[in-house]
């Protein structure tokens, strides 16, 4: 008589699993059409729309003198001052500022009268230009005749440095394909065993020799294969239809799939904290949104953590889908590979060490 085959039964329970989970509304849901919807309204808004001239001043601008009060003045630019150059060029690559405007006065007597220099951001050239209608006619304001000499009171020089444009969706699409791993593997993760338990259908498996890691290994081999398969194309869509910036192609495509893959693992051990914990079937959502709703809101899903007052960033930097926004992010726009994101992976596995340690405390199988 042949011994039974536990990996014939892990092939068998993968299956039945991803039938169970294609055929689920909620995992269709949280899994790609959640995601998706606010990747369309933020892709199709753009990085468009009425908004400021946000002109930075360097350290060695000339506050003083009648020109610079002149823009001072005109509406449209946003004025702020940085003495960080790192900042400066980061603010201008992710086009959160327009241009780095110097003027210096030179002394009475030399020509031309003033020294411009505008340091201008790739995504925005056409504001950049708009500045720089803006000084000349400040500089004719000074003197209505002086259009005809214009060249002899200041030169302009412009400069558009050519870096990568960070648009919104280089933004947006990795917190929603995060927030859609996190989500995915809590509900889940936490229905499956609640309900399996409830129907007693992990008891009848008892009585049959498949071994409880592979009822565990199959559910996760089966939720890893959909979420990963959600994440390809929540990917996919983004950078076709939105330009979303992959900088290696396929090589950071995989590099996000394995960042996807390891976040999977961590989040479920959520799930099955919570599957335990749960009483009925109803308590699982307020458990569930517990722990997805704050990291949704507070995790760099929608706004840097930096935006966030100085208080409440501690709170966010603890959070795990945090470290997974920010590796994808830093993978897809800035090129880094896994080794690069090394810092933010560790402390995932952390909180999946853990995360699974109070579920072999909580697990219950009958």
């Amino acid at each position: 008589m042949s011994s039974y085959s536990n990996f014939k039964a892990l092939k068998a329970l993968v299956k039945a699993s991803l039938q169970s989970i294609a055929k689920s509304p909620s995992a269709i849901v949280f899994g790609i059409a959640f995601p998706m919807i606010f990747i369309l309204v933020f892709g199709f808004i753009g990085d468009g729309g009425q908004s400021p001239i946000r002109v930075i001043t360097s350290p060695g601008n000339d506050s003083a003198n009648a020109l610079y009060a002149s823009l001072r003045q005109m509406p449209g630019i946003e004025w702020s001052s940085e003495a960080d150059t790192a900042l400066i060029a980061r603010l201008l690559a992710e086009g959160k500022a327009t241009a780095v405007l110097t003027i210096r006065r030179q002394p009475a007597g030399m020509a031309p009268q003033y020294l411009i220099r505008i340091n201008g951001a790739p995504g925005q050239v056409e504001k950049v230009h708009q500045l720089e209608s803006m000084i000349r006619d400040a500089l004719i304001r000074q003197d209505p005749g002086i259009a005809v000499r214009i060249s002899q009171l200041a030169s302009i020089d412009t400069e558009i440095r050519e870096v990568r444009r960070f648009r919104s969706i280089d933004f947006i699409l990795p917190g929603q394909l995060g927030f859609s791993l996190l989500a995915g593997s809590i509900f889940g993760t936490a229905f499956v065993f609640f309900n399996m338990r409830q129907t007693l259908v992990l008891k009848r498996f008892f009585a049959t020799p498949v071994r409880r890691g592979t009822i565990l290994l199959s559910e996760g081999i089966a939720r890893m294969c959909f979420q990963l398969l959600s994440a390809l194309i929540i990917i996919i869509v983004g950078h076709l239809a939105f330009g979303y910036t992959l900088v290696h192609g396929v090589v950071t495509v995989l590099n996000l799939l394995v960042l996807s893959m390891i976040s999977i693992l961590v989040f479920m051990g959520f799930g099955f904290t919570i599957s335990g914990l749960a009483r009925n079937e109803a308590s699982i959502p307020p458990f569930a949104n517990l722990i997805t709703l704050p990291q949704f809101l507070l995790a760099g899903t929608f706004f840097p953590v930096e935006s966030f007052p100085g208080w409440l960033q501690p709170f966010s930097r603890a959070l795990p889908l945090t470290y997974l926004n920010d590796a994808m992010r830093k993978v897809a726009f800035d090129g880094a590979g896994l080794w690069d994101v090394r810092l933010e992976i560790l402390i995932l596995l952390a909180w999946g060490v853990l995360i699974y340690f109070i579920a072999g405390r909580v697990f219950k199988w009958e």
